[in-house]
């Protein structure tokens, strides 16, 4: 599987993307000969619509490519990608029909498009190669289609072949091929170390659980992402029913995001300090397993009630969050695939994120319908406060009621950071196939903040 662009070739392929409105006119610019091709072949420049045109000699002269109307477009993303997969094996070049912001888009598209978990499997046959179009960025895009590719690895693996020290292996590789630095505290020693929660939540599982802590950058704003690594989710001694535990192979979702952003900023070399903080762990049944109603100590010195041993990602939260605000970063940012209740809200598509700061919010909003990584704000709801409240405690881990959970969990791990913070609840999971996006893990909301930094961190 290569996500690269192919290198300058003459005899590409020339793709020109025909809008609906546009369709007679670009046939009618064609040799007869293509001409009678293309309206005994009914091409009306609808949406994904391909045309392969013949030259003398057999081989391909040109493709037209339909790129519907504006309304169909707004339908889905990606639209490119599809199409990659449809041309014949060779190289091809987009030619004409594409904005410079679509035009990014559409290069984006067609590498993720080769995208294929092959890890237990024959390898999948490649797909048509693009050449990196005049006016892009090439060496960006492919890093972050890189970076994307190793988020879906990540998380399509099953916890049998990703568990802590599998997700720890993963950050170290990372690491050393990024020149960063990084240390893992495990076992007892997170007890030691003032890390009750993480230790709490992951004691029960044979593989230890554990704090990874990788740092990059020696100058510049200060950044810490924080992604929730659970390797799998039993629901612990609240334990989920079949239906809710086939795909808790992906509760690592938010770490494996995490992940995959620091790979695009270190690639890319951006002006920044960054921290990645991840706490990992497997949320198992055993006679040690923490149990509803125990009362927690955290890093921070707030109590927690647990009242659902199920909702223990935002108990590891904590623990890192806190660690994360005790140098106070210029913005923490954390990821986590955290509610049923942002699905509930959003569905699979759309990744809901929280922050205080408006002008953070409007940074990440812009960024991401430019990039086509679609988020939306949901608020950190004042009123709310006192559902997290459980009298006992200082905090309720899973207040009752079934009323606002992603608002809620949010508002949790809010009470362990003062800095500048933005939480994303992420899916991390693509239910059905669709353009570059395959079924199985996906990245939500990484690329949205990269291209956010620049406002976010006065880069």
């Amino acid at each position: 599987m290569s996500l690269a662009f192919a290198g300058p070739n003459p005899a590409a392929v020339p793709v020109h993307i025909v809008a609906k409105d546009q369709a007679e006119a670009a046939v009618a610019e064609l040799p007869l000969i293509g001409q009678q091709w293309a309206r005994t072949q009914g091409f009306t420049g609808a949406l994904g619509q391909v045309l392969v045109l013949p030259d003398a000699q057999g081989g391909i002269a040109q493709v037209l490519v339909g790129y519907g109307t504006a309304q169909t477009r707004a339908r889905g993303r990606f639209h490119l990608g599809a199409v990659a997969r449809q041309l014949p094996k060779g190289a091809y070049r987009i030619a004409s029909g594409l904005t410079d912001a679509d035009l990014e888009e559409a290069s984006l598209a067609w590498l993720l498009a080769a995208y294929s978990f092959d890890r237990y499997r024959k390898p999948g046959d490649s797909i048509a190669a693009l050449v990196a179009p005049d006016g892009i960025d090439a060496a960006r895009i492919q890093i972050i289609a890189q970076a994307e590719a190793l988020t879906r690895d990540l998380i399509n693996t099953p916890a049998s072949d990703m568990g802590p020290d599998e997700l720890e292996q993963a950050a170290r590789d990372l690491a050393k091929a990024q020149n960063a630095t990084i240390s893992v505290t495990m076992g007892d020693d997170l007890t030691d170390a003032n890390f009750p929660l993480i230790h709490a939540v992951g004691r029960a599982s044979p593989r230890a659980p554990r704090l990874i802590d990788m740092r990059w950058g020696d100058s510049g704003p200060r950044l810490t992402l924080v992604g929730k690594g659970v390797c799998f989710d039993t629901g612990g001694l609240n334990i989920k029913p079949g239906a809710s535990m086939g795909l808790m192979k992906k509760d690592m979702g938010g770490a494996a995001t995490v992940l995959g952003l620091a790979q695009m900023i270190m690639a890319l070399g951006l002006p920044l300090r960054l921290r990645v903080l991840i706490p990992a762990v497997e949320n198992s049944i055993a006679g040690n397993a923490f149990r509803p109603q125990d009362i927690l100590p955290s890093r921070k010195g707030l109590t927690v009630e647990i009242n659902n041993t199920d909702a223990e990602g935002r108990l590891v939260l904590a623990d890192a969050l806190a660690l994360a605000d005790e140098e106070d970063p210029d913005l923490v940012i954390s990821m986590a695939t955290l509610t049923g209740a942002a699905r509930v809200a959003m569905g699979p598509d759309l990744a809901p994120f929280f922050t205080d700061h408006d002008d953070h919010a409007a940074a990440i909003s812009d960024a991401a319908q430019q990039v086509a990584d679609p988020v939306w704000r949901l608020p950190f709801h004042e009123p709310y406060e006192a559902m997290i409240e459980p009298g006992i405690a200082d905090l309720d881990n899973a207040p009752g009621g079934g009323m606002a959970g992603c608002i809620t969990a949010a508002l949790f791990l809010r009470r362990f950071v003062q800095s500048p913070y933005v939480h994303f609840d992420i899916y991390g999971w693509q239910p059905s196939a669709a353009p570059s996006r395959p079924k199985g893990g996906v990245g939500m909301g990484a690329r949205a903040v990269l291209a956010a930094l620049p406002r976010l961190l006065k880069l």
